[in-house]
């Protein structure tokens, strides 16, 4: 049994559409009110993340599920138009601004640590980035960490471009780790055991031209991705992090539309996320 305290840290890991496992979870522990003083999130887990900061229960269940069925935000229609496959006017725009308005004031009195990964696309490295009354900054951040390589346009941060916190760090647990949190509750969005089987090609010159650091990181992507989920599995087994993952294979991938698959994981994360409230 773990104890939540001062020094608990909360890890999300990104994974697209995956996410909406995330999203299953944080709503309960909104439910059994369960907050950490510390939240690390990579791409879908900080969109996910945001609005458990903001303490809006199932809003990032509406955005994941509800509003792809009536709005079709991924599409490649979307990629071709705006440059991102998921529709970011809807996303970034309309969604926290009208569609479900994001509790701005409520973010930015919650006292807990929010940080989002990032990669900085001129280093190739992880930059953790916070941000507590800055609505346009905020949203930039919450953007960049999302913006999938390939399929997303690059966005700036502090005129730094930046892309997918997920290329270099999906797992961020030792950052929190070097921040002084632990033990830790890490959110996965894969299976105990999985392992990504995708090779790790060369990025040609040709995919980001001005960013050569950024083709290197995207080149080992893979290879750090595998390492991380070990590590994770190690100090789980050493008893050092929590888990809460999906217990089988997914069948939702980074840009599922099956809007029942994405429920059912969501339901999945929802009861992991209560068993685990009602065990602490």
């Amino acid at each position: 049994m773990m104890k939540i305290g001062r020094k608990t840290g909360l890890v999300l890991e990104g994974g697209g559409m995956r996410g909406v496992f995330t999203s299953g979870v944080l709503d309960a522990f909104m439910k059994h009110g369960l907050y950490f003083p510390y939240v690390v999130a990579v791409s879908a887990g900080a969109c996910n993340g945001v609005s458990y900061m903001s303490r809006q229960p199932r809003r990032a269940r509406f955005s994941n599920i509800d509003m792809l069925e009536k709005y079709d935000y991924i599409s490649l229609k979307s990629l071709l138009m705006q440059g991102s496959i998921f529709d970011p006017n809807i996303l970034y725009d309309r969604f926290p601004n009208e569609i479900i308005p994001f509790d701005y004031d409520a973010y930015a009195t919650n006292p807990a640590t929010f940080e989002v990964v990032t990669t900085n696309c001129l280093t190739g490295r992880a930059e953790y980035l916070t941000e507590r009354r800055d609505a346009g900054r905020l949203t930039a951040i919450i953007k960049a960490s999302s913006s999938l390589p390939y399929v997303a346009q690059i966005t700036e941060v502090d005129g730094v471009p930046m892309l997918d916190g997920g290329i270099v760090d999906s797992i961020p647990i030792v950052r929190a780790v070097d921040m002084g949190y632990s033990p830790n509750v890490v959110v996965l969005t894969r299976n105990r055991g999985y392992r990504s089987q995708e090779p790790d090609i060369k990025v040609p010159k040709f995919f980001y031209k001005d960013y050569p650091r950024l083709r290197v990181a995207l080149s080992h992507h893979v290879e750090v991705y595998n390492e991380q989920l070990a590590l994770i599995e190690r100090m789980e087994d050493w008893g050092e992090v929590v888990c809460i993952r999906p217990e089988r294979p997914l069948e939702v991938d980074r840009i599922c539309r099956d809007t029942k698959k994405l429920e059912a994981l969501y339901e999945e994360g929802f009861q992991l996320g209560e068993q685990f409230c009602t065990s602490i």
